[in-house]
């Protein structure tokens, strides 16, 4: 799958084209700024982009900007954005505009190389990759209905659906049985009133009611 990249840290910018091609993604560029992004994914219809959040002239949100507009423009390019800071706005605007092939990590998990692998391709694949850092401050802030109507558990089981694990990964994680974790999203779809549906849609809508953007 081919790969843009931007980022204004040189460092950086070269150590993500080195961790892309050594996992088998092929960068076709790599940019320091948003208007630049914008222009690689014209010419080259990635399959995925990764991109920090903050970038020249203005080093705010060019980053998340120009992500919207790949998402609007390019449904089919997959956004990977990265942050030197917890901004749970940032990751709810991006997953406002599309809801599949989407992510929002803190920068310091690149340095963990398997779990950014991990996640950037489950956002490449059309999965979603929210940073647990992110999870759990929205965790900590949510405290009235519907979230309120959740067991400890059932919150622990929505915060790791909203980073995109997979029930195989829940259950890993939680150390419990796949049939266990199915019955904890079940009870989560039924408390947030969510209307039958196919359970990847409703997973999706279950995550948005979780960042307050559906």
């Amino acid at each position: 799958m081919r790969a843009v990249i931007a980022e204004d840290s040189v460092l950086l910018r070269v150590g993500l084209v080195k961790v892309l091609e050594a996992v088998g993604f092929e960068v076709v560029a790599a940019v320091g700024d948003a208007v630049e992004l914008l222009a690689a994914v014209e010419e080259h219809r990635p399959g995925v982009v990764v991109a920090d959040v903050r970038m020249p002239p203005g080093f705010t949100d060019e980053g998340v900007k120009a992500a919207m507009v790949i998402r609007r423009q390019w449904p089919e390019t997959a956004v990977l954005l990265l942050s030197q800071y917890v901004e749970e706005r940032y990751a709810a605007d991006l997953l406002s505009t599309n809801t599949s092939g989407v992510g929002y990590l803190l920068k310091q998990r690149v340095a963990n190389v398997d779990d950014f692998v991990d996640a950037l391709q489950r956002v490449a694949e059309g999965g979603t990759a929210l940073d647990p850092e992110v999870v759990a401050q929205l965790l900590v802030r949510r405290h009235r209905d519907p979230l309120e109507k959740l067991t400890p558990r059932e919150r622990d089981v929505l915060g790791l659906m909203a980073e995109g694990r997979s029930n195989a990964a829940i259950a890993a994680s939680l150390v419990v049985s796949d049939s266990a974790v199915a019955k904890h999203i079940n009870s989560i779809f039924t408390k947030l009133d969510l209307p039958q549906a196919e359970d990847s849609h409703r997973r999706v809508m279950a995550v948005l009611r979780f960042l307050e953007v559906g």
